[in-house]
């Protein structure tokens, strides 16, 4: 049989300092939902290795969560659940709730509805002071953004003009909105970052 398992290389280069932001962001116990897992390959490493957490993995595409489920499948743990199909995009999302939301390598690969949609989704499901975690490249205020990244930029809109890689004031500026606090941003190799937000307190006046 044809193993359906994927292999992205990117992996192996982040996925061990993605972990290093996950250890001090995520909470100690409870469940981890992963959006756009891709080949699965995260979400199986960072089990391993938090093996207090429960992840559950996502993705919209058919393929991916035939990888995903094989990748979990033969890693034999059982804080991995069985991959969702997800689309941000949808106003209801089956997964009702989570104590925390990482994503990994998605907002520059998908229309800017997508991060709005990954955002709302967020604030839907995570409560109080749970962290919103986000990695990838992004364009920021005051930093030089380096000519390998602009390459990088170009490459992905002319592939598809609704990709590209998003200014990181206007995903801020989207989840503060959303009630989000503001990011926490780690520098990470390959010009890329991770960025944490926490979910705010509800704000009364929005019942009113």
């Amino acid at each position: 049989m044809t193993d359906p398992r994927q292999f992205a290389p990117a992996t192996q280069r982040n996925r061990d300092v993605i972990l290093d932001v996950l250890r001090r962001a995520l909470p100690a116990t409870g469940l981890v939902l992963e959006i756009a897992s891709g080949s699965g390959e995260h979400a199986v490493h960072f089990a391993q290795h938090l093996p207090a957490l429960v992840f559950q993995p996502t993705d919209p595409n058919p393929e991916a969560l035939a990888s995903i489920a094989a990748w979990a499948a033969a890693s034999g743990l059982g804080n991995v659940r069985p991959p969702v199909q997800l689309d941000v995009c949808q106003p209801f999302w089956p997964i009702a709730n989570a104590a925390a939301l990482i994503c990994i390598n998605m907002i520059h690969i998908s229309p800017w509805e997508a991060t709005l949609g990954l955002i709302s989704g967020a604030a839907a499901i995570l409560p109080e002071g749970a962290p919103l975690c986000l990695y990838g490249p992004y364009l920021r205020a005051g930093v030089e953004t380096a000519p390998s990244n602009l390459a990088f930029d170009r490459s992905l809109r002319d592939r598809d003009p609704a990709w590209g890689i998003r200014r990181l004031d206007d995903v801020a500026a989207a989840a503060r909105s959303a009630g989000f606090s503001g990011p926490e941003v780690t520098e990470m190799p390959a010009n890329n970052v991770c960025v944490v937000f926490r979910r705010l307190p509800a704000d009364p006046r929005r019942l009113l």
